[in-house]
């Protein structure tokens, strides 16, 4: 069958240097935490706070970034992993049924986001000395702005796949052996990043909003999550024993966070920054 308004998605593994191939997925993340630096460096500025802190907090952020992502795809996602072959949980490899590299796959943005809310603890306590709900604040602008990148390597990679469009309408995934368009939910989801984005961005520099201690970071929990869970809506299950559940799990992950993000907000009014 002949889909004439589909697209066919068939990008190459990465930049070929000849001597070392830089992975898109790879670099959508340098990308993210490039700008991610850039975007609070500015915000730093405009707080009058040292840059010796800034080079701290992107430390606390890659580490638990990666890390939070790693583990919340095997807790949420691929438990058994823990059991069957504990090296690939933090390794780049396989050891069942056989030794493979296989770098890193599967990285969960849940897991990603309750790791920052505990460095940003930890940074608040050790380094910034302010409260954790400031700087929460303030990184959630760049990590709204990272989320973008990060679905476009998913996109790149034809990975976190919509459902079939059952139309002419949608992306063929050709590296993934099908001839038939599905719904582009990784753009929809860097899409809704944006608009994400601007919104915090213009909260943070023309309103007084950033004043109210957990004003910003509600937002951002209910906006962000927001997108998510709807964008699930037309993603295939993760986990393919889930597809039947009235919301998959990404849905039900995205719940709690949405309802602290309202929380926040409504208990922002009763903490302004002295």
């Amino acid at each position: 069958m002949t889909y004439f308004s589909a697209i066919v998605w068939d990008p190459s593994p990465g930049i070929d240097l000849g001597f070392f191939v830089i992975r898109y997925y790879s670099l959508m993340f340098v990308i993210a935490f490039t700008l991610g630096w850039f975007i609070m460096k500015k915000i730093f500025k405009n707080e009058n706070e040292s840059e010796t802190k800034l080079d701290s907090l992107f430390i606390y952020m890659v580490v638990a970034t990666l890390l939070g992502a790693r583990l919340g795809h095997v807790i949420f996602y691929q438990t058994e992993l823990i059991w069957e072959d504990p090296l690939a949980v933090f390794l780049p490899i396989q050891t069942v049924p056989e030794f493979e590299f296989t770098g890193f796959q599967g990285l969960a943005s849940h897991g990603a986001a309750i790791a920052i809310i505990i460095a940003m603890f930890i940074y608040s306590k050790k380094v910034l000395k302010k409260p954790v709900l400031w700087i929460l604040d303030r990184i959630v602008i760049a990590v709204a702005c990272g989320g973008i990148f990060v679905r476009l390597g998913n996109f790149i990679n034809s990975e976190i796949i919509g459902k079939p469009t059952n139309s002419d309408y949608g992306v063929i995934f050709k590296q993934l052996g099908e001839n038939f368009p599905r719904h582009p939910a990784q753009l929809y989801e860097s899409a809704g990043y944006i608009i994400v984005f601007l919104l915090l961005w213009f909260i943070y520099w023309k309103t007084d909003k950033r004043n109210y201690l957990g004003y910003i970071f509600g937002v951002f929990l209910i906006l962000l999550w927001t997108v998510r869970f709807l964008v699930e809506f037309v993603k295939e299950a993760q986990v393919a024993e889930r597809a039947e559940w009235a919301l998959n799990t990404g849905q039900w992950l995205s719940i709690p966070f949405i309802l602290v993000g309202i929380f926040l907000m409504v208990q922002s009014k009763k903490k302004p920054i002295a």
